[in-house]
């Protein structure tokens, strides 16, 4: 279990080498500290359907509750997605929490595994993370498994 201290973060936006903006540390981080809180309205998943319909963006976090969503507005929303994350997301108490996953360097971009677990299947959420054992998409690999189950089958050609 990560350790629950919280300390001043000297964190900032800027661009970023994975996608658009994100977050980098300029202090170094130990390992299991609270780095910042995913914070934002709390809204149904029916009503960030609806907000977000035709929007190719978002900044959703999905609740363990299943049904709703903390649509970010802090600086934890521009915490890029990893498949080789320095950073954890855990919700305690409702709350969302960015822990270091490891000691992190002053300047070392942040990052933590999106593990997407929904969405139209046509969306394959890929990934540009470019770590050396990058899965190719922001999806949990349990929700890859999934999708690739629910694929149809090709027939094969007869000779």
């Amino acid at each position: 279990m990560p350790v629950l201290i919280s300390i001043p973060m000297a964190l900032v936006i800027r661009r970023s080498r994975i996608h658009g903006d994100g977050v980098y540390t300029t202090a170094p981080i130990r390992k299991g500290v609270v780095v910042v809180e995913y914070t934002g309205p709390r809204l149904t998943n029916e009503e960030a359907d609806a907000l977000y319909e035709h929007s190719p963006r978002t900044y959703l976090f999905g609740l363990t509750n299943g049904s709703h969503v903390i649509d970010g507005d802090g600086l934890a929303a521009f915490i890029n997605h990893s498949c080789n994350p320095n950073c954890e997301a855990d919700e305690i108490r409702g709350r969302v929490l960015i822990f270091a996953r490891r000691h992190i360097a002053p300047g070392e971009e942040l990052a933590y595994d999106y593990n997407l677990y929904d969405g139209d299947l046509e969306d394959t959420a890929p990934c540009s993370c470019g770590a050396r054992r990058c899965r190719g998409s922001m999806y949990s690999r349990s929700e890859l498994a999934r999708r690739q189950k629910r694929r149809p089958t090709r027939q094969k050609k007869r000779r």
